[in-house]
């Protein structure tokens, strides 16, 4: 059977995309092959599929560990290897854009924190990422608090609009705009 076709069956039957790596991988097949084969299940496009993979490759991929299938899948997961991207209608698109804008003006966002917006930026859930970016607290020594704030009103209006009923924005955007007039 097609490596992808086995992903696409065991993904059918309500197992994780990591549980499906680490059952796939268990048969003796390569790490690489078997990553490749559960993103193409996800239809994930084959192109992004690379781009994914090439980016964990050294790391996870390059050769295979006995007994570590499990660890691998839930690494690829959890890096986002296995993330179904989102179609951006053109306003989140201008939502990505502020976020990015507000991403370079806070001056030192973690590795980590970063790691987590592109996640929630491929996967559309900008309100997540947006109330994220809210709670930071941009640098004043390397960053730019005022263009930071200024450029979250912009992108809080915007996800107001798209998310009329969601409170969090709203109380979110209230304090970015009090942070903007009071840095």
């Amino acid at each position: 059977m097609h490596l992808t076709t086995l992903a696409r069956h065991t993904l059918s039957r309500g197992t994780t995309p990591a549980a499906t790596y680490a059952l796939i991988a268990r048969l003796g097949h390569p790490p690489l092959p078997v990553a490749r084969a559960v993103c193409l299940a996800l239809y994930i496009p084959h192109a992004e599929t690379t781009r994914r993979l090439a980016e964990c490759y050294d790391a996870l991929l390059a050769d295979h560990h006995p007994a570590r299938e499990t660890d691998t899948g839930e690494l690829l997961e959890a890096l986002g290897v296995f993330d179904l991207p989102k179609s951006l209608t053109d306003t989140e698109l201008a939502v990505v854009d502020h976020l990015l804008t507000a991403i370079d003006a806070h001056g030192s966002l973690r590795p980590g924190h970063r790691h987590g917006l592109q996640r929630w930026f491929t996967t559309g859930n900008l309100a997540t990422a947006y109330l994220s970016l809210t709670a930071a607290h941009p640098l004043p020594r390397t960053g730019d608090p005022a263009l930071y704030w200024s450029t979250l009103v912009t992108a809080g209006e915007l996800l107001a609009t798209t998310l009329p009923s969601d409170r969090r924005i709203t109380y979110a955007l209230t304090h970015c705009r009090t942070r903007a007039t009071h840095p």
